[in-house]
């Protein structure tokens, strides 16, 4: 019997060096984990007649001396990488526990079974769009102009949905864009009209103080300045009363500081004769721990604010999506959506809107005051969005057999 440590960075590493040193029939008597990765002791010629316990009467007392001297023999070959069997004579150690989770040859087995279902899932995968391709021609092609969109995977497969009805292609994506303007939320009424008092929060950078200008210039326009005031609670920003001040100072209207919840109670009350307050709030990070601030002082100065969540169109979906749920602490009465002229694809915001059924009020698609700035039309975004596709190159096989060809179960095995 041949007995040899092995040393590797992990077990998979050290279960190749057993079979390359000696061979598939090489049988693991332990592994551990050492400093720097895992020693595995194999043997090769195992016979575990050798190692099993004596009992009085069975066999001569010889035999376990003879065993003892095999193993002796068989470590005694090479000091540094075999392991010498403990004496018979002495004292009988605990065995150790058993994990068979960290078996090398079930860890191997694990790991091949994975690979096999990966490839089967994959192969299923291609299979089942490759089914819907042959059945549903119209429909597949539809949804692989929406994924060019950047549309999310459910909201693909709802509003493709209405296509197996259709006469031919241009009928086919014709139904699909109505079913997604007809799934977009927009208000149905002027924020403009309703008046009182409106906030808007959002991250840096998206545009909310030229939104508030834009937003009281229309207002101007309509009503005159007498009843439009403006509020800023940013204290964070170095110089932005500044730069809503001279707003107020263009547009003709008062512009007032509020940096805590009590100044906010008390510079509304003071404005309770304004038709329309607009309160502009810092911008923050929908990480930055100090959101809840902003929060809290909206919610505590005990008067009723509307709120509206300002989104650039710029923004990567997943950023997207983040932005509206760490914003969704405080109740969102709707959204606006800014930089239309600058984004790339418009999939990923109708996407956030859609699945959080946030209705869209306002959009900019530039920085002219007031008239970059307009009500949401869901058929206008959804043709802009479709418009924009246009010029991105549509997803090959593969990719849409791994996104809609089924769903990939995770199981562990």
């Amino acid at each position: 019997m041949k007995v040899k440590r092995f040393f590797a960075p992990d077990m998979r590493q050290a279960i190749r060096l057993v079979r390359e040193a000696q061979g598939p029939d090489a049988v693991i008597l332990s592994n551990r984990k050492v400093d720097g990765g895992i020693e595995i002791i194999s043997a090769l010629d195992y016979d575990a007649a050798l190692l099993e316990p004596q009992h009085s009467g069975s066999t001569p007392a010889s035999e376990p001396a003879a065993a003892e001297q095999a193993v002796a023999d068989a470590t005694s070959e090479n000091n540094d990488t075999y392991t010498r069997t403990p004496a018979a004579s002495r004292p009988a150690s605990p065995a150790p526990a058993v994990s068979w989770s960290q078996d090398p040859a079930i860890v191997s087995m694990q790991e091949e079974i994975r690979q096999l279902r990966g490839m089967l899932e994959n192969q299923l995968a291609h299979l089942a769009w490759g089914e819907l391709g042959r059945r549903e021609p119209l429909h597949a092609d539809v949804m692989r102009r929406l994924s060019s969109m950047e549309l999310d995977t459910a909201l693909i497969e709802q509003v493709s949905a209405p296509t197996v009805h259709a006469r031919d292609a241009q009928h086919a994506w014709q139904l699909a864009l109505a079913e997604l303007s007809a799934t977009l939320p927009v208000a149905g009424n002027d924020l403009l009209d309703q008046g009182g008092i409106v906030a808007l929060v959002g991250s840096t950078g998206v545009g909310k103080t030229t939104s508030i200008a834009k937003l009281a210039a229309r207002y101007v326009l309509r009503y005159g300045r007498r009843h439009v005031a403006l509020v800023t609670t940013d204290s964070y920003r170095i110089g932005a009363h500044e730069q809503l001040m001279t707003y107020g100072r263009l547009l003709g209207i008062p512009v007032q500081v509020a940096s805590d919840h009590r100044e906010l109670r008390s510079t509304l009350n003071s404005l309770s004769d304004k038709r329309l307050v607009l309160i502009d709030t810092a911008g923050m990070s929908q990480r930055d721990v100090r959101l809840s601030e902003q929060f809290a002082t909206l919610a505590d100065s005990g008067i009723p604010i509307r709120t509206l969540l300002v989104l650039s169109a710029t923004l990567h979906p997943s950023v997207l999506q983040e932005t509206v749920q760490a914003f969704s602490d405080v109740p969102l009465d709707g959204a606006i959506l800014t930089k239309l002229d600058e984004a790339a694809s418009l999939g990923g915001v109708l996407s956030a809107v859609i699945r959080q059924q946030l209705p869209l009020m306002f959009v900019t698609d530039g920085q002219r005051v007031p008239e970059d700035m307009h009500p949401a039309r869901a058929p206008k975004l959804v043709q802009q969005a479709a418009e924009l596709a246009l010029n991105e190159e549509l997803p090959g096989e593969s990719f849409m057999a791994e996104k809609f060809g089924g769903f990939r179960a995770h199981v562990s095995v």
